[in-house]
Formats: C-alpha cells, sequence, structure tokens
C-alpha cells in the first residue's frame, strides 16, 4: 500500500459521506465537500490524529464561470485550500462550491488556521467571496473605494475607471477607461520548409 493509498483511507475513514468527491491524481488527492460540511471536515482535517493537517499552506478562490473554454454546468465560485500535515509529510487539496452564485458565502476557516485570515481577504477581494464568520473581512490588494472584483471572469479586461493626476485640480482624480475594448488575435507567421516539412 503507498503512502496515497493510506492517505485515501483514512480520509475516507474520517470524513466519510462529508466527501462529495475524492480525486487521486499525479500523487496528489482532491476531496471536494459540500459549504454546510467544510467547517466540520476541517476541524477534522486538523485534530484527527490519523490526519493530522496542522497546517494551511494556501486558500484562493476560482471562477468556473467558465472551464476548459467550455461552459461550466454547476456553481460557479470555489474555495481551495492546500493543506499540509508536517507530523505524517503528507498533503491534500480540499475544495468547496459556493452554493449561490449571486452571492457566493461559505464559512471562515480563520477559528481552524489563523494563517487564513489574509487568503479569505484575498479572495474576497479580487472574487467577491464572502466568508461567513471573518471578522476583517476588507479588501487587501485593490483600492477600497475599487467597484468589482478583477479575478471575476465577466470583469472587463481594461476595468471600469482609470486614475491620472490633474494638474489644474493637482490632485489624483477618476475617469471613465479611455482605452477601447478590443480582442487581440494572435497572427502566427510560418516560413517556408518550417520544422524541416516539405
Amino acid at each position: 500500500m503507498t503512502r496515497l493509498d493510506t492517505l485515501k483511507a483514512a480520509l475516507e475513514e474520517v470524513l466519510g459521506d462529508k466527501i462529495k468527491k475524492l480525486v487521486a491524481d499525479r500523487g496528489e488527492i482532491t476531496i471536494t465537500v459540500s459549504a454546510g460540511d467544510y467547517v466540520a471536515s476541517s476541524l477534522a482535517l486538523r485534530d484527527d490524529p490519523s490526519l493530522h493537517f496542522e497546517q494551511l499552506i494556501d486558500l484562493c478562490g476560482v471562477d468556473y464561470a467558465s472551464y476548459k473554454d467550455q461552459a461550466w454546468d454547476g456553481p460557479r465560485f470555489c474555495v481551495v485550500s492546500h493543506l499540509l500535515s508536517v507530523q505524517n509529510n503528507w498533503r491534500v487539496r480540499l475544495k468547496v462550491f459556493a452554493p449561490d452564485d449571486d452571492v457566493p458565502t461559505v464559512a471562515s476557516l480563520v477559528d481552524v488556521w489563523s494563517a487564513a485570515n489574509w487568503f479569505e481577504r484575498e479572495a474576497f477581494d479580487l472574487y467577491g467571496i464572502i466568508f461567513d464568520g471573518h471578522l476583517d473581512l476588507r479588501r487587501i490588494l485593490t483600492d477600497y473605494g475599487f467597484i468589482g472584483h478583477p479575478f471575476r471572469k465577466d470583469f472587463p479586461v481594461s476595468g471600469h475607471v482609470e486614475m491620472r493626476y490633474d494638474p489644474e485640480q493637482k490632485r489624483v482624480i477618476y475617469q471613465p477607461v479611455t482605452i477601447e475594448p478590443r480582442e487581440i488575435t494572435p497572427r502566427i507567421i510560418r516560413e517556408d520548409n518550417y520544422g524541416g516539412l516539405q
């Protein structure tokens, strides 16, 4: 039995039917749980001695509005956490989908792993995912007056507003974007006998 098989068996034993999906691929395990089981699953992953995932390495948001250039059938927003067990020397990826696409909300993991604090703020700022129970959920990368969430797939590439310094008013002003939106299609040029083909 490999270490991955041992981890998979331990996850299935501890989490049971809380696991909605388990994928073992390329030497990694990804488990998906429902939003209702998110905190309980996280606590079990941290506290059960057979798993002992004492460290949250990363937490990020994902927008599945389209996936691999195809329409996505299912909830749009997902939160992905990467966990590490130093004691057992193994990792797991934990996924949870926000049930509501209009107001994507999942529970905060700050009380489980304090490292989730800034990661959740980043996912809120860039994707608009709300973490219920987070005590300081405010923007961390964009300006406080910023409108929208720039990592959402429906956010315009050039944004909504631009800022510049106005020498007459002697201050920075915001104005609508002056760049015309355009779609750039790369032009492929191949020389004769490219790659040795006749």
